[in-house]
């Protein structure tokens, strides 16, 4: 049985993982905490493989307490209430969440997540955890940012600079990468429009997302054209949008 601890100060959603936890053979839960202060003492005593964490807690934040640590061996599934900008800095590291209130399925979806991966999880998590605490430090640059894009068989982790443009295919996006890559992930665009910064991205086209780094030209007649010689269309609604923005590029 998978060892674990709920790091959670709403005595409500505390009471409801713990229930939900209760259903699933495979989890042995070993307590909970509700502050930065009573988990570390917790984490140190009990040596969980898996935490569900609270991200806002009343003397802290969940970075607080993986700051603190000399180590992270367990898996972490993080909880929130509102999407802000830890859960930006946890969408970067494709790091699994669950925003409040709590919806069953999803919780039971990320557990059985957390049971297929087994070890292999862990091993990911390490890196994912390091962009994470980047993203939510700010210590890098946009373009320096990196980024885990998370398919079946793999993460790839990628600098922002080496995505040339991403494409729509319904509820996936294709990304075109630098060196002639090409990833295809089961997240819409939409999510990515959201995710990377405005500043280096554009969105032309509802298809279409591009770095402005690899814009080379754009027709007035309606089409961005990129250093390899690639066409991007541009919406009539969005010419005005793209010619301030390319304008405005540093």
């Amino acid at each position: 049985m998978i060892r674990t601890l709920i790091i959670e100060d709403e005595p409500a959603v505390r009471k409801e993982i713990e229930w939900l936890l209760q259903q699933e053979d495979e989890f042995n839960l070993l307590g909970s905490a509700t502050s930065v202060s009573e988990s570390l003492v917790l984490i140190k005593a009990t040596k969980p493989e898996l935490i569900l964490m609270d991200i806002q807690l009343t003397d802290g934040t969940a970075f607080d307490i993986l700051n603190q640590l000399d180590e992270i061996n367990f898996r972490i599934i993080f909880i929130t209430a509102y999407n802000h900008f830890a859960v930006k800095a946890i969408k970067y590291g494709a790091l699994d969440y669950l925003l409040k209130p709590l919806n069953e399925f999803e919780l039971k979806e990320a557990l059985d997540k957390v049971v297929a991966e087994g070890a292999n999880g862990l091993a990911h998590q390490q890196q994912q955890l390091s962009i994470l605490k980047s993203q939510a430090t700010g210590t890098t640059n946009d373009l320096e940012s990196r980024i885990v894009l998370h398919t079946l068989e793999f993460l790839q982790v990628l600098q922002l600079k080496e995505i040339i443009y991403c494409q729509s295919e319904g509820g996936y996006t294709r990304f075109f990468l630098t060196g002639d890559r090409r990833i295809i992930i089961s997240k819409p665009l939409k999510f990515y429009d959201e995710l990377l910064p405005e500043k280096w991205f554009l969105r032309p086209h509802q298809s279409y997302l591009v770095n402005v780094l690899y814009v080379d030209k754009f027709l007035r007649s309606g089409t961005i054209v990129l250093k390899d010689q690639t066409e991007i269309p541009v919406s009539s609604r969005r010419k005005d949008y793209i010619l301030q923005h390319i304008n405005h590029i540093e």
